[in-house]
């Protein structure tokens, strides 16, 4: 950043000791638009519109208040001149706390924006854009960086239990319709279950959320953003559509009715799934059902269980 002569101004912030003498966790800013170039694991380069907190700690209680333009400042530059990777954002992080030597000795940042995916439709020629938010934090103590990405996952879910309960009626209008007939025709049957009557009663789906907080190693540089985006609607095989021709809506509905879920069965799937996956020291799921036919919400959190690491009340 170039240094420019200025007049003499006050500044009330370095002359004013604290009048209550305390340490403050973090202290900066939030909402700062920002593009940024961001390095995914499996796609390259990713160019983003994003949000950033960025915050140090005040670590001297003697200290009335932080350097905010510095922050701001560094932040334009880094996104001017770099794109964002692991060893990046550690480097950023560390320039952080130097423009605050004698004030802070923690730093941390936050980015938020809508990652978009080109997804084909799932039989036509079709495609469209599906967006996922997704956030990257990072925490630098002096010492290490402790990085995290969250990713938040829409999908669809059919309930089994309403499932099981339609086709008992499914199955007592068909005995209504046919009692009086000791043999049936095939192709009778056939176009009562192509009428109306073959959906007397039809079970009840939703959209649904797979909100997933990852731990992430810092062996590589680039962030797995659609890896972790492509394991979740793998593993839950209902991901939401966009570009939609009839052949696309039956096959919508033909997996929709082989992957019936409660959201306990959700968030177990994607609990195994994750754990095959080294890349993620630690992870928290929760999936929510966001329920037609209750006007709350069906809920399951899980983690990976590991020491110290996260807690199944995470809220974010």
């Amino acid at each position: 950043m170039n240094s420019i002569a200025k007049p003499d101004m006050p500044d009330v912030a370095a002359q004013q000791t604290s009048s209550h003498s305390s340490t403050l966790d973090w202290v900066g800013m939030s909402r700062i638009a920002l593009p940024l170039i961001i390095n995914d694991q499996d796609l390259g380069e990713y160019h983003a519109n994003t949000f950033v907190e960025t915050y140090v700690n005040i670590a001297n209680p003697q200290v009335k208040g932080i350097h905010m333009s510095r922050l701001y400042l560094l932040l334009a530059e880094f996104a001017r001149q770099k794109t964002l990777t692991i060893n990046t954002l550690a480097e950023f992080l560390q320039d952080k706390l130097a423009s605050h030597k004698d004030i802070s000795d923690n730093a941390c940042v936050q980015l938020e924006f809508d990652y978009l995916i080109n997804q084909p439709a799932l039989k036509s020629a079709y495609s469209g854009w599906k967006d996922y938010p997704v956030t990257i934090k990072a925490i630098f103590n002096g010492d290490s960086v402790d990085l995290e990405l969250g990713v938040k996952v829409p999908y669809s879910s059919t309930c089994p239990c309403s499932s099981a309960l339609s086709r008992q009626l499914l199955q007592q209008a068909f005995v209504d319709d046919f009692s009086d007939q000791d043999v049936v025709d095939r192709k009778a049957v056939e176009q009562w279950l192509r009428s109306e009557k073959g959906s007397v009663a039809t079970p009840h789906s939703q959209r649904s959320y797979a909100i997933v907080w990852t731990k992430l190693d810092q062996t590589g540089e680039g962030f797995p953003m659609h890896q972790l985006i492509d394991s979740i609607e793998k593993t839950l095989k209902t991901p939401v559509q966009t570009a939609v021709k009839r052949e696309d809506e039956q096959e919508f509905a033909r997996l929709n009715g082989a992957n019936q879920m409660f959201c306990e069965d959700a968030a177990r799937r994607l609990k195994l799934a994750l754990l095959k996956q080294d890349r993620f020291s630690d992870f928290w799921i929760r999936v929510e059902h966001i329920e037609s036919l209750h006007a709350h919400d069906a809920v399951a959190v899980t983690t990976k269980g590991v020491s110290g690491g996260y807690t199944p009340l995470l809220h974010r």
